[in-house]
């Protein structure tokens, strides 16, 4: 019996009832529902590549594991288990995908997926939750004015696109100095696909839901945009459906703005599988696209802000990294994030890439792309920008991801 090859997953250790388990789950949110497995059955299941039987399996297992006595019979249920999960590649999951697939194409509106989860999903708690935890007692410290400023909105704004439990603090000070700046009528928002694709940048006509109404989709930016891609931009649209980088934004949008502002949402894919890739500007597909921004946000006629919703460092275990956390690792974080960002102020996209991956990204900085790509798109609109807050925060499972918020006027 051959298995259909394990997809990819995300998967680390968890603590349950005393005993040591790895949690499984869909990045791509296919499969929604959680497991938990033995390390020995997440270990069969790495074994299963699409080309081996049941006894190579074995043998693996054997080799690897002291004392393993395990049976083939153990092997094809641990197959078993993941194909009924939806967690090979085998004619299961494509079944689960393409329902999936189809049911998002259907929709008109994008769903608030986190909602409920990362943030509350009722109105009035939602308020609280923002306003009274953020912007008063973790951020700036003060409440939002009653009404937005009357000059000219920012150009951009770096934000977080961590979760807002660790990170709206630093959502909260980005988002008052874009609230009392002016508001725009249009805000492109350049999210991270962390479930990347092999184009650029992933499109969507879809207008977001949000417990605080829904921000709709400035979609005649949006077809300028298609008309620049000389690949299919919906190919992937299916990441937009679960993708929480852009789904923040527009929460946080909702609840400075309401309905009044519109959205331009891009999720910034794979520039190269090269991962020493150092040169996004030799890239014609690339540079035709964020042209194609740029003379939306310089000749529209309308007043337009360009948010990066970028995370910067990811390290420790959590990541992949072999090393616990210690001040050391903190301080070399926080030095080579300012180190980038010193390139942010002065608004210079090319050189803030090559600062990133002059160490071939070591930290893991996930809002390259949409950093880069922000700061392209006001190439010659932004004069000067100011870094307005930085910190990091602690992941569960071992690790810290540091984040900023910048603005750019």
């Amino acid at each position: 019996m051959d298995f259909p090859p394990l997809r990819p997953l995300n998967a680390f250790p968890m603590d349950h009832e005393g005993q040591t388990y790895i949690c499984l789950s869909d990045p791509t949110g296919v499969v929604e529902d959680q497991i938990l497995i033995t390390p020995i059955a997440y270990f069969i299941a790495s074994q299963f590549d699409g080309a081996r039987k049941a006894s190579q399996v074995m043998k693996a297992c054997q080799s690897a594991i002291d004392g393993f006595k395990g049976r083939e019979e153990d092997i094809v249920a641990v197959s078993q288990l993941l194909d009924e999960k939806g967690f090979l590649l085998s004619d299961t999951f494509f079944g689960l995908a393409d329902g999936v697939k189809k049911a998002f194409a259907a929709l008109e509106t994008r769903p608030a997926y986190l909602a409920g989860n990362s943030y509350p999903s009722e109105p009035q708690a939602l308020r609280e939750f923002l306003g009274e935890q953020f912007f008063r007692e973790g951020g700036p410290g003060e409440a939002l004015p009653s009404t937005p400023g009357t000059g000219a909105p920012l150009k951009g704004l770096i934000v977080p696109h961590i979760d807002m439990h660790r990170g709206g603090h630093s959502y909260a000070h980005g988002y008052r100095k874009l609230y009392t700046s002016g508001r725009p009528d249009t805000v492109f928002i350049f999210g991270v696909a962390h479930q990347a694709e092999r184009v650029p940048f992933i499109l969507t006509r879809k207008h977001f839901d949000t417990p605080l109404g829904t921000v709709e989709t400035d979609l005649d930016f949006v077809a300028r945009l298609e008309a620049a891609c000389g690949w299919d931009p919906y190919e992937y649209e299916l990441v937009h459906r679960t993708e929480h980088s852009i789904e923040f934004q527009a929460v946080m949008l909702a609840y400075l703005y309401g309905s009044s502002v519109k959205i331009v949402p891009v999720l910034c894919s794979m520039f190269s599988d090269d991962p020493f890739f150092d040169n996004p500007e030799s890239l014609a597909s690339v540079q035709t696209f964020l042209a194609a921004c740029r003379d939306c946000v310089s000749d529209s006629g309308k007043k337009v802000s360009v948010i990066a919703a970028a995370d910067l460092a990811h390290v420790g275990r959590r990541f992949g990294d072999d090393y616990d956390i210690d001040d050391e690792v903190v301080g070399m974080v926080r030095d080579r994030d300012h180190e980038d960002l010193e390139h942010v102020r002065r608004l210079s996209a090319g050189d803030f890439y090559s600062s990133v991956m002059k160490d071939a990204n070591q930290r893991k900085v996930c809002g390259l792309n949409c950093i880069y790509s922000a700061l392209k798109s006001l190439q010659g609109s932004a004069t000067h920008a100011e870094p307005i807050h930085y910190d990091y925060a602690h992941d569960p499972a071992g690790g810290i991801v540091s984040f900023a918020s910048v603005a750019l006027a």
